[in-house]
């Protein structure tokens, strides 16, 4: 495979257009189309359809393009060696600079409020030649981010299931069900399953870790909820729960202070007042540890 072709095939898809990959790649645009008609006959099979702006094939694909199942295949095989490259490239640039280089952490909304502050501090401020990044997001994002190689590791609280990414379990996290101060749901010893199905449960959003956890919690009581309402955080959900819009299964450490203030009541379920979850780690399969993130998980495991 002509690893040219591919990363001319790479940018196009990237840049929804051979115009704008051919700026991107400082070529002209029918050196892109020739590329790309090369690398379709090197493999042969086709790679995209082209399509017009009534999302119909047309041939030239002026108005943007489409990927085949095949291309789609070859799109992700492509990325994944692109990102291995810049990968080894910043690597060996650190190594031949003389720098610690740079940690790029990736961690889902609970973890990176509550979890990671408290380990990163002192980290950072022990490594201050370091460039360290913490990005924020779901679940979801996270695994995709460490499968780009745009984070170096990534801390989840959803199970992750894909050959690539190597799961290894961080921590346990304790949950607790929560409902509104004035509730007479949270005065009850143990609820029954119907009166949980009548309330408002409040979620996050797809791709969710959290989210996980209670539509598993849903499955295993048998609650069907009568209505839910999606909401993208855990602090905006535990406000609503004071605020009496509904009930929510959260972090521990999200509503500590909100039960201590008595402002939300916590809900007992069956035996267990508390409930918990497992945290992840994820990494890359077979992607060599960069310096900065080796130091940073010998200082966690020291710490």
């Amino acid at each position: 495979m002509n690893l040219h072709l591919l990363r001319v095939f790479l940018t196009v898809v990237e840049q929804q257009g051979f115009s704008r990959a051919a700026e991107a790649l400082f070529v002209s645009q029918s050196a892109v189309s020739k590329a790309v008609r090369e690398l379709e006959n090197q493999l042969d099979l086709p790679l995209l359809e082209r399509t017009g702006s009534d999302g119909k094939a047309v041939r030239g694909g002026v108005h943007g393009i489409a990927l085949t199942d095949h291309g789609r295949a070859v799109f992700e095989h492509a990325r994944a060696i692109f990102a291995l490259e810049r990968i080894a490239t910043e690597d060996v640039r650190d190594r031949v600079e003389l720098r610690q280089g740079r940690l790029r952490i990736g961690a889902s909304t609970t973890v990176a409020a509550y979890w990671l502050p408290q380990q990163l501090g002192p980290f950072v401020r022990a490594h201050p030649r370091l460039t360290t990044e913490l990005a924020v997001a779901n679940t979801e994002e996270i695994s995709r981010a460490v499968i780009d190689c745009t984070v170096d590791i990534g801390y989840v609280e959803g199970s992750v299931e894909d050959p690539r990414i190597a799961v290894a379990h961080w921590r346990d996290e304790p949950l607790r069900l929560v409902a509104p101060a004035d509730s007479a749901l949270g005065l009850r010893r143990r609820p029954s399953i119907g009166e949980l199905s009548r309330q408002t449960w409040l979620l996050r959003e797809p791709g969710s870790g959290t989210r996980q956890v209670v539509q598993s919690l849903f499955a295993a009581r048998g609650i069907a909820p009568e209505r839910t309402m999606e909401i993208g955080s855990s602090e905006a959900i535990a406000r609503a729960v004071v605020a009496g819009v509904g009930i929510a299964l959260l972090p521990a450490t999200v509503v500590a202070d909100l039960i201590l203030m008595q402002r939300v009541r916590p809900i007992a379920l069956g035996e267990d007042e508390t409930l918990s979850r497992p945290l992840y780690r994820l990494e890359l399969a077979n992607r060599p540890r960069a310096p900065a993130l080796q130091a940073f998980l010998e200082y966690e495991r020291e710490h």
